[in-house]
């Protein structure tokens, strides 16, 4: 039986007279990868932000592994080492150098000591295929290398689940292969993953369940097969090209 590890029930959030989301509820079971696609402005990003307490609903119920999270006696950052993100910008720190970036958060949130730190960076940097690059300034790596420190960065807090808000959107299109194989990787170790992407074989091929997300709300849902072959939504044909 499937273990559930997030419910979202009725969510709602806008920004001002803008409403964003308009009542979501979803399930989310372990090891579960979920693509959510759908327009720019479709409310994708705003909608996994609020899943980690980036964004604070108006109204609405999360529920992280039986946990309200938006219960003001929750403990958010504790929440965010396990549910960890990954966003489109990298949002590395320009100041430290990759084994730096990887070892922060570890030390001021997991208050792990030094050595440990460093040898779960060691081992998550080799994971994403940059062992050699510890060293560098964040100045003097790629896009796709940013992204896989960002994403080596997300694995050394152990999460139970890892947000993606289109990982690949901001690199150019020879860097996107090399994170989307990791991506690939992580899937395949039975990691719970929610990824808001455009890129359609992705969702295609790796995914267990695809979300079309349509003016706030999710417009259609199911496998894979259901989403790009099967379903009679107007407007998810109408998103993907299918006649």
């Amino acid at each position: 039986m499937a273990e559930n590890i997030i419910t979202v029930r009725n969510l709602k959030k806008s920004f001002g007279s803008l409403s964003v989301i308009k009542d979501i509820s979803l399930e989310v079971n372990k090891r579960d990868v979920i693509s959510i696609i759908g327009s720019s402005g479709s409310g994708k990003s705003t909608f996994l932000r609020c899943l980690n307490g980036l964004e604070i609903p108006d109204s609405g119920e999360i529920l992280f592994e039986g946990k309200n999270i938006l219960d003001k006696k929750t403990d958010l950052n504790a929440i965010r080492s396990k549910m960890s993100m990954v966003f489109q910008s990298f949002n590395l720190f320009n100041n430290y150098d990759v084994l730096g970036n990887l070892t922060l958060a570890q030390k001021t949130v997991l208050k792990r000591n030094k050595e440990d730190a460093e040898k779960i960076a060691l081992t998550n940097l080799k994971r994403v295929g940059l062992l050699d690059k510890k060293d560098y300034r964040v100045s003097q790596l790629s896009g796709g290398q940013k992204q896989r420190v960002a994403i080596a960065r997300s694995l050394c807090m152990e999460p139970d689940v890892i947000l993606f808000d289109e990982p690949t959107s901001a690199l150019d299109p020879e860097m996107v292969n090399e994170v989307l194989e990791i991506m690939k990787d992580l899937a395949k170790s039975g990691l719970t993953m929610i990824v808001v992407t455009h890129e359609m074989n992705f969702a295609r091929e790796v995914s267990n369940k695809v979300i079309f997300m349509d003016k706030g709300v999710i417009e259609d849902s199911g496998s894979p097969t259901h989403i790009f072959k099967e379903t009679t939504n107007p407007r998810t044909k109408e998103f993907l090209g299918i006649k």
